[in-house]
């Protein structure tokens, strides 16, 4: 047992039984931590592993389907599961204001690769505020708004999540049902009790707007909503702004928190303040919500993982209160945020050019992704495929949900080397003029097929 630590002169007798129990706490952390090492030897020792008994886990639904791609030999084969732009000619795309932004920074003799601050580049928080509460947003006029600069979209959920499973009194998030994959998991772990609303309606293949409304109406007052600021992801369905207007209203009326994951913004109509409208709706009322936001998709920044957490306060204070346990959350997990991504994106919104530059390529990718989905409703008109497809033109983003089963999509990927997730979801922007009339061959014959 490690000696006691003599106690200064006056120390209750509460402070010396707390030490006493220190001591052997710590004795018997030793003892436990030799005799996992003895094991741990034995094992080793005896050629052994002491992980052997772990099991394989399965690959994640979205990223195993790259994984199986990458397996294929097939010359004809196409990767539609990735959530990842791609050009005409399937290749990744670095933007070329990225490029720019890049360069100015290598250039600057003054650029140093210090830690940042817990809550991240002071510049890029408050440009990314302003990007999605929008510039004259009274929130930032009168500081109500806490923003942390995250690792991308997953990062700025996790940490949102987090803090709410500490400060918040209600610990159940409802999400729309089908979210993203990655969405229960996040909020799961972070240590909220996860439950589903209504959203997709498979027989309109659009939105289950009833469904929505009477499930939200059901829930807890005080619980927290998941919502998608826009280019839902799987579906591609959003509601209009007068079903936004409704949801507000509902939510506000039961005192729900919105939280909103704004992976797409400018990525869905081509518009940054088309896309942000149902975040700003709820910040004019002049309630509370989280915001989540990703540049992953616009700005291309996939790899470099630069997201922000923006949460909307009641009041300055409170604001400055928010961001100081944020921190607590922050520190522990991951210190604090990478700078080089973060100033890519300072670097573009900051300056007039570059940002104007920016916005005319992120509309020529939302608008590559339209025409994609007009090739491809037009490619199974023409081929006479069973069903009504208009949903494919109706939808919003980098996603459509083609209404296709488990069954149809194993069918495709094995008789013609397409790949993309179980429920049917494909990625648009893994699509090209080329590989159009091989997916619309590939869902007729499915459709036909495969009952």
């Amino acid at each position: 047992m490690r000696p006691q630590v003599p106690l200064p002169p006056g120390s209750s007798s509460t402070d010396r039984r707390l030490s006493v129990l220190a001591s052997h706490l710590d004795s018997s952390s030793s003892m436990d931590s030799q005799n996992q090492s003895s094991v741990a030897l034995s094992a080793t020792s005896n050629g052994v592993s002491a992980f052997a008994n772990i099991a394989q886990a399965p690959e994640d639904p979205i990223l195993g389907v790259t994984v199986a791609y990458n397996k294929d030999p097939s010359p004809i084969k196409v990767n539609l599961g990735v959530g990842a732009y791609r050009t005409e000619e399937g290749k990744p795309l670095v933007l070329n204001v990225v490029r720019r932004a890049e360069q100015l920074l290598i250039n600057d003799p003054s650029r140093v690769k210090e830690y940042l601050p817990i809550t991240g580049l002071a510049d890029f928080n408050k440009l990314s505020a302003k990007l999605i509460l929008g510039a004259d947003s009274p929130a930032i006029q009168e500081n109500r708004v806490a923003t942390v600069q995250c690792l991308s979209g997953t990062g700025s959920l996790r940490v949102g999540g987090e803090f709410l499973a500490r400060h918040y009194h209600q610990r159940t998030i409802y999400i729309p049902q089908p979210t993203w994959g990655n969405h229960p998991k996040v909020f799961t772990l972070a240590g909220l009790s996860v439950k589903y609303y209504r959203y997709y309606d498979p027989a309109t293949r659009g939105l289950h707007f009833h469904g929505l409304m009477e499930d939200l109406g059901s829930a807890p007052s005080g619980a927290i909503v998941l919502l998608h600021a826009c280019a839902h992801n799987p579906t591609g369905v959003d509601p209009t702004l007068d079903q936004w207007n409704q949801i507000r209203q509902l939510m506000r009326s039961k005192g729900l928190l919105p939280f909103f994951d704004s992976a797409y913004q400018g990525f869905a109509s081509g518009s940054l303040d088309a896309d942000a409208e149902s975040v700003r709706m709820f910040v004019a009322d002049g309630g509370e919500l989280f915001a989540a936001q990703s540049y992953a998709k616009n700005m291309g920044l996939y790899g470099e993982r630069v997201g922000a957490l923006s949460i909307v306060c009641k009041a300055a204070d409170v604001a400055k209160r928010v961001e100081s346990q944020l921190k607590l959350v922050i520190r522990p997990m991951y210190s604090n945020p990478p700078i080089h991504g973060a100033s890519i994106v300072a670097t573009i919104l900051k300056d007039r050019d570059m940002y104007n530059e920016w916005t005319i390529e992120l509309k020529a990718m939302a608008d590559r992704i339209i025409s994609m989905r007009k090739e491809l409703s037009d490619a199974l008109r023409v081929r006479g495929t069973p069903g009504d497809w208009s949903h494919i033109i109706k939808q919003i983003g980098m996603f459509t949900f083609t209404g296709l089963n488990q069954e149809q999509v194993a069918f495709m990927t094995k008789e013609y080397h397409i790949y993309m997730t179980s429920d049917g979801r494909i990625s648009m922007a893994g699509l090209s003029s080329r590989t159009v009339p091989h997916l619309a061959d590939a869902i007729h014959a499915a459709v036909t097929t495969v009952v």
